[in-house]
């Protein structure tokens, strides 16, 4: 029985972040008393507690003035589990978004919107009309529970998705926090009226038995330090992996008997992908198959979960306290022991799946009652007005006309659902006149299928460009593929401004990794599902040589796939080295049919074994080396 938090899991003493969560009172302060302060910009420790309220404190670099005090502002994420977005809720968003904020929405990879440029004396306005208007923030960010994702898909004839929303809100609402900071601050104490919260939730949490609770506390699942980092979680169908489900800390698969009967779940944990450059320690991971729960057990196998990271995650290392840090150093085997422990008793096999795919749900769609659903691609999730193209505009005119409730989707795009068959020629006629494209066959497909990160000028972890860059860089890559004769071909392709991965660039066919001023650490190999990490192939690229860096691998692709094989299927079979070797001996200019160069150069088994072996540590082709080492050879004679 677990009356206090456990001891750190190390002799070394806890992080400083571990501090102030003990010392903030359960997250009021010293929120509460800046929040009244009348200046631009919380403190260090507060900025640590403001996450968990769901805001992060930034400063616009491209307002940065020597001498002058920062651009600060505050970054507001919402909290909305499988992505639900009620139309009041849209409506007020929309509303903040041109009083407070920088006039755009960010629709976020976790299915929350993200409001960016509001300034400090704005914030405790935007959360209290935001909690007003049937949303939240609470738990969007910090050491907690993050946004629960689910299938945005509004399949009303497959039960399946249903309950993966179904449980997305409730396995959210187990785990959302139950200090009263968060109303006491931004609404002077009153908790706004929201859905009765499921009678077995409430139950589950105040359930203990085995260990998953802690005893007279305010937070019955999280003690006085939460989490050790933050965790996240989703719940999908079989088949659907339009939530990359092996990125997440805990996945929970929705098995149903053929009458569609709900019967439990298969239970994923350990994935994850912040890492930090040049630190080997710190890696991308998928998620590993834990076994199976009945749908009777399904909350008691999340406490138990949470309680394993909550109690043995590193809290001295922050680098090092996600959950996917504590499965790879103990092992499934291990991990799925101690929860048992806490679960109080063994779980079942994990039942087989079929393959996952991932789909996006784009365009007009039937959502099997007689009713429509329209999902829109939103660039990089940028909801904006810009010349005349008026996504912005489209989307406040559909909601204020027809009320329709809104899912945004873990890749940054949105679906309307709900929609009257009646309602569908007036809905496109909005979507006409604002310039909004609703055919997904329209769409480049290369844009289609890519996503983004802010970064630059607002995120404070940003190296280099993202949201700004991809929309160029993309447009490259398309002329590269024409240029070598691949003019149909397309693939995943995502990019963030550092390697925390918040546009989850590890499960890509071609990630960009922010790792220097315009350069980029290069991924290769991850699946057209989402279904397998890429790997690192070059750690610093300045954008300049994208073109030269990806012929090569483009001809070689071209030259050697197999069949219909995607890009990423392809270099995941071939492997880095027989890339390496092909872009070597590939020359631009020459005939393509070869891939080969003109000139040719015999070395010693032993010299090329040494020369891959230290073009691979240094992440730079074989060639490079080589003109590196002749040219110094040549200037010392």
């Amino acid at each position: 029985m677990v009356n206090t938090a456990p001891a750190p899991v190390s002799n070394r003493p806890p992080s400083k972040v571990e501090g102030i969560k003990e010392n903030s009172n359960f997250l009021l302060e010293p929120v509460a008393t800046e929040i009244l302060e009348d200046t631009t910009h919380f403190s260090e420790d507060a900025i640590q507690i403001l996450k968990f309220h769901g805001s992060y404190q930034q400063d616009n670099r491209d307002n940065r003035v020597k001498g002058q005090e920062k651009d600060y502002q505050m970054m507001l994420r919402t909290r909305n589990p499988g992505g639900l977005i009620p139309p009041q809720l849209y409506l007020a968003l929309d509303k903040l978004a041109d009083e407070y904020g920088n006039h755009t929405l960010r629709v976020t990879t976790r299915q929350g919107f993200q409001l960016h440029g509001i300034l400090k004396k704005n914030l405790k306005t935007a959360i209290s009309t935001i909690v007003q208007n049937l949303g939240s923030t609470l738990g969007a960010c910090g050491d907690i529970n993050r946004n629960v994702m689910a299938p945005a898909a509004p399949f009303k004839n497959r039960p399946e998705y249903q309950y993966a929303w179904e449980y997305a809100q409730n396995v959210a609402d187990l785990l959302s926090p139950q200090t009263g900071a968060y109303y006491e601050i931004w609404l002077d104490g009153e908790k706004a009226i929201s859905a009765e919260e499921h009678p077995e939730v409430k139950a589950a949490r105040e359930k203990n038995g085995t260990g998953t609770i802690v005893h007279d506390s305010v937070e019955p699942i999280y003690g006085t330090h939460y989490m050790p980092r933050k965790f996240k979680i989703c719940v999908t169908v079989p088949g659907d992996n339009s939530v990359d489900l092996y990125t997440q800390d805990l996945t929970l698969v929705v098995i149903t008997n053929k009458k569609g009967e709900l019967q439990g779940f298969n239970v994923l944990a350990g994935g994850g992908l912040g890492r930090t450059h040049n630190k080997e320690e710190t890696f991308a991971r998928a998620a590993d198959p834990i076994g199976y729960v009945t749908k009777e057990d399904v909350y008691d196998i999340v406490k138990a979960i949470v309680a394993t990271q909550r109690d043995y995650g590193d809290r001295t290392n922050r680098r090092h306290a996600r959950l996917k840090y504590l499965i790879n150093d103990w092992g499934v085997e291990k991990f799925r022991t101690q929860v048992e422990e806490y679960f109080g008793k063994s779980v079942e096999p994990f039942k087989e799946l079929p393959k996952f795919k991932y789909q996006d749900y784009l365009g007009w769609n039937e959502q099997g009652d007689g009713k429509l659903f329209l999902g829109i691609s939103i660039d990089n999730g940028r909801v904006k007005d810009e010349g005349e193209f008026k996504l912005k505009t489209a989307l406040r005119l559909i909601v204020e006309q027809f009320n329709l409730p809104i899912r945004l989707t873990p890749n940054h795009n949105l679906i309307f659902y709900e929609i009257s068959p009646a309602d569908k020629e007036a809905i496109q006629t909005i979507l006409d006149q604002c310039g909004v494209i609703a055919d997904p066959d329209q769409i480049p497909a290369l844009t289609r299928y890519a996503m983004a990160c802010p970064a630059l000028p607002t995120c404070g972890l940003a190296i280099t460009e993202s949201e700004r860059a991809i929309p160029g860089i993309l447009e490259r890559i398309r002329a590269l593929l024409d240029k070598v004769g691949l003019q149909k071909e397309h693939f995943v392709v995502r990019m963030t401004g550092c390697p925390n991965g918040c546009a989850r660039p590890y499960m890509a066919e071609l990630g960009f990794v922010g790792s220097a001023p315009e350069s980029y650490q290069i991924w290769l190999g991850g699946s057209p599902d989402q279904t397998r990490l890429a790997r690192p192939i070059i750690e610093k690229l300045h954008h300049n040589d994208i073109e030269s860096f990806l012929e090569p691998i483009f001809i070689y692709f071209k030259k050697f796939r197999k069949g219909k094989e995607k890009f990423g299927d392809f270099c995941d079979r071939v492997g880095f080295d027989a890339i390496r070797e092909f872009s070597d001996t590939y020359t631009p200019g020459t005939p393509t049919s070869s891939g080969k160069s003109r000139h040719r150069v015999s070395l010693r088994d032993d010299v090329y074994s040494q020369l891959k072996e230290t073009a691979e540590q240094q992440g730079k082709p074989m060639t490079e080396l080589v003109h590196e080492a002749l040219d110094k050879y040549f200037q010392s004679l």
